[in-house]
Formats: C-alpha cells, structure tokens, sequence
C-alpha cells in the first residue's frame, strides 16, 4: 500500500517562503512521476508542479513559475516544494501525489491527505 504524508505548511506572510515535503512509503517511489496540486478555497483543485522520477524534467503552472521549486530525493523517498515569494492566493490545501504512468502531467494514482498553506497579506 502506497501512503503519501505531508508535512511543512503553516501560517506565512506574503513574500514569505514554506518548504513542503512529502514522504512516500510502499510502491515504487523512485519509478513514480511525482506532482503537488493544490486546493484553494472556493475552487478547483488544481496542478502546481511535477517532476519526472530521474528530476530531469519539471513542470510548472504558470502562476507559481520562478517562485516555487520542486524537487526530489529518491534515496528518502521524499518530494520537496520549496515556495518563495508567497502570494495571499497562494492560501490553499497542498497535495503530494505519486503517477506511476511517470509522466507528470499525466493521471495520478495514490494521493496525500494535504497540509494547509495560509499565506496573510
């Protein structure tokens, strides 16, 4: 069984940063396509950042892009959103999730509990 536990989120002001992690147990996690998605209040859940399994390639929704990094360690078995720059809209429920398609903007098969971000302005 593939369990995804978040951790890092809190209360921040804006052009405050957070550093999200996501620890993955069970699977296959260094074969695993893995994304963060985020939830915001009154909306649609929405895609964030993906990486490949080897890190050679990212993905970014463009309102995130040249403020949040994601990256991974396959020895810990652990995916990172390093978040710079925060915006008052950035104030969501983040979700880890694990593709094992490997492409990470493709379907996603096994998904954390989130961590709430609240960003204040």
């Amino acid at each position: 069984q593939v369990q995804l536990v978040e951790s890092g989120g809190g209360l921040v002001q804006a052009g405050g940063s957070l550093k999200l992690s996501c620890a993955v147990s069970g699977g296959s996690f260094s074969t695993y396509a893995m994304g963060w998605f985020r939830h915001p209040p009154g909306q649609e859940r929405e895609f964030v950042a993906g990486i490949t399994w080897s890190s050679g390639t990212t993905y970014y929704e463009d309102s995130v892009k040249g403020r949040f990094t994601i990256s991974r360690d396959n020895a810990k078995n652990t995916v990172y959103l390093q978040m710079n720059s925060l915006k008052p809209e950035d104030t969501a429920v983040y979700y880890c999730a694990a593709s094992a398609s490997g492409y990470p903007r493709g379907f996603y098969d096994y998904w954390g509990q989130g961590t709430q971000v609240t960003v204040s302005s």
